[in-house]
């Protein structure tokens, strides 16, 4: 019986193979799969292309230092400076930012009616944890810093301006 079973596949194979359908079973079959693979080569760099975050818009505040975030600029106020930052404000993927800006130095006393505002280029760098925010400032032109600030999401300010 076993031989009769045996013949009766071999037969059969030999008429598929001979009617060109096992070709067009194997063609079928290594498409599928090299469509399969494009779909999952395509579709992995695009997995893992990381979503650009943004500092959280709002107001951050800590010691000597506040800043409203928009969605795509930032105001800065020190106690005796004010500063701006444009552009998208964007972190890396381990929560940390380097972003240029601007910095204006503000004196005590009496401002004069035509007195020109001095605005430096800076770079405001740090980093984001949760809900605080480290900051550091400094001037583009003498690597001066600003000073070093902990902020912290939805918490005013505590400021001293110069009078």
């Amino acid at each position: 019986m076993d031989t009769i079973l045996a013949a009766g596949i071999s037969q059969s194979y030999e008429r598929l193979e001979g009617s060109g359908f096992m070709n067009w079973l194997i063609n079928s079959k290594l498409l599928l799969l090299a469509v399969s693979a494009g779909v999952l080569c395509i579709s992995q760099p695009l997995a893992r292309t990381p979503r650009m975050q943004r500092i959280a818009v709002g107001q951050w505040g800590g010691s000597h230092v506040q800043m409203l975030v928009k969605d795509d600029s930032a105001w800065i106020e020190y106690d005796c400076a004010h500063g701006e930052i444009s552009g998208p404000l964007t972190l890396d993927s381990q929560g940390c930012f380097t972003l240029n800006g601007t910095v204006v130095r503000e004196h005590g006393g009496p401002i004069r009616r035509n007195e020109p505002q001095v605005s430096q280029p800076a770079v405001y760098s740090g980093s984001i944890n949760g809900e605080e925010m480290n900051l550091t400032v400094k001037l583009v032109e003498n690597d001066q810093s600003i000073g070093t600030f902990t902020l912290t999401h939805g918490q005013p300010g505590r400021l001293r301006k110069c009078r």
